[in-house]
Order: structure tokens, then C-alpha cells, then sequence
């Protein structure tokens, strides 16, 4: 998920999970799962890996791409 695929996917997931949240589901469910979609698109956009420091990897996309790759 470091990768530049992995950044899109998430950038793609968030806002399909927003998008889904505020124009499908809409009420306090739609909320919920708007603000979810918020986590990996704002993620994805600023290039950070949520559950990277949960295997010891930096929180950032460059120095999580310098030290896996």
C-alpha cells in the first residue's frame, strides 16, 4: 500500500465509500460511513500509510517506499 497504486487505491476507496455514504445510503448510517471514506482518501492525498507503524514502518509514503524498497 506504499506505492503509488497502493496511494490511488486509497484515494479511489475513500471517495467511493463518501460518495456511497452521502448519495446511496444518506442518514446517520450514510454519516458514519462518509466520515469513514474520509480516513484512506485524506490518507491516500496526503501520502500516508495508516497501519504501516503497526509492522514497524514509517507513517509516511517516501521513507516507507525508502525502507521497503
Amino acid at each position: 500500500m506504499g506505492s503509488s497504486a497502493g496511494r490511488i487505491t486509497r484515494i479511489v476507496a475513500g471517495l467511493a465509500l463518501v460518495l456511497i455514504g452521502l448519495v446511496w445510503l444518506q442518514g446517520t448510517g450514510g454519516w458514519i460511513l462518509a466520515i469513514v471514506g474520509l480516513v484512506p482518501l485524506l490518507a491516500g492525498l496526503f501520502d500516508k500509510c495508516v497501519f504501516a507503524q503497526l509492522f514497524g514502518y514509517p507513517f509516511d509514503g517516501p521513507g516507507l517506499r525508502r525502507k521497503v524498497m
